[in-house]
């Protein structure tokens, strides 16, 4: 039988999804969890992989198994194997044609930015921080020549694996919240580094560093060399991946607030994804 899992994890101190030598990875502490809880080897499939110190409120995985257990039975007792930094969410019985990867309709990503003067040390690896104002407007009119389909290799890492760097970005809406401001990417899929990238770019225009027309000139030259450095990836967290509603996963969920004493809040109402292909 096929399971998938939803997992939430801190990223902070951790080198990302794939396996590594180290061990200090997401997906080397959850194939540890299931083979304690399962007394089994079991590998698993991830939606998405995500960098070193990126945050993630819903990855999907799956994995076979020839193991009958109850979907809580799942749930709670690979979270009795996992670090605190990691938490399997839910648990569901899948179909055989379900992949993690290959059956996601849209992929989301939030950037959380704190502005002001002074760094705030309890938001310290969950959210970005620079000190100088930023022109909203200015952003906002820079990101829609990104809106669409088109070959991002101008935001792509040259480590990048994907076979192609056309994707679609199906939104990215910047919504303030005080001093912090929300980036929310909605895409079909995305490069290695794609969103830090455009992070970049977006803040040197926000910044006032470049005019609004030099990110679509940026984004029809194709060439890294031509776009801001990559930005950090503290504020970083992957807040979904849609499916098609026959495979009855849970919906997903949408950052609502940070503040500096409690940190950040995320919920699954008021999510505006839609499913595309």
């Amino acid at each position: 039988m096929r399971i998938a899992l939803g997992l939430q994890y801190n990223g902070a101190l951790l080198s990302g999804w794939q396996s590594q030598p180290s061990g200090n990875t997401v997906q080397d502490a959850l194939e540890r969890a299931l083979a304690a809880f399962t007394r089994t080897s079991i590998p698993t499939i991830v939606a998405g992989r995500t960098d070193a110190g990126v945050h993630a409120l819903n990855q999907v995985v799956h994995f076979d198994t020839e193991i009958k257990r109850a979907e809580f039975s799942w749930v709670r007792g690979v979270n009795a194997f996992l670090p605190d930094s990691i938490a399997v969410q839910w648990a569901r019985a899948v179909p055989d044609a379900f992949h993690a990867r290959f059956s996601a309709v849209e992929r989301g990503y939030d950037y959380v930015l704190y502005i002001h003067r002074v760094r705030a040390p309890l938001l310290a690896d969950r959210a970005g921080w620079i000190h100088t104002p930023l022109d909203i407007d200015a952003m906002r009119a820079a990101a829609r020549a990104l809106i669409g389909m088109h070959d991002f290799s101008a935001f792509r890492s040259s480590e990048c694996q994907a076979k192609s760097p056309v994707k679609h970005l199906y939104a990215l809406d910047i919504e303030t919240q005080g001093a912090v401001i929300f980036f929310r990417f909605r895409a079909n899929a995305f490069l290695h580094h794609m969103v830090r990238n455009m992070m970049g770019c977006l803040l040197a225009v926000g910044r006032g560093r470049q005019p609004v027309d030099w990110m679509r000139a940026v984004l029809e030259a194709r060439d890294r060399r031509t776009a801001a450095p990559t930005f950090m990836p503290d504020g970083l967290y992957l807040t979904h991946i849609r499916y098609s509603d026959e495979f009855g996963l849970p919906a997903p969920v949408r950052l609502t607030m940070i503040n500096c004493s409690t940190g950040v809040h995320y919920s699954t109402r008021g999510c505006s994804c839609s499913a595309k292909s």
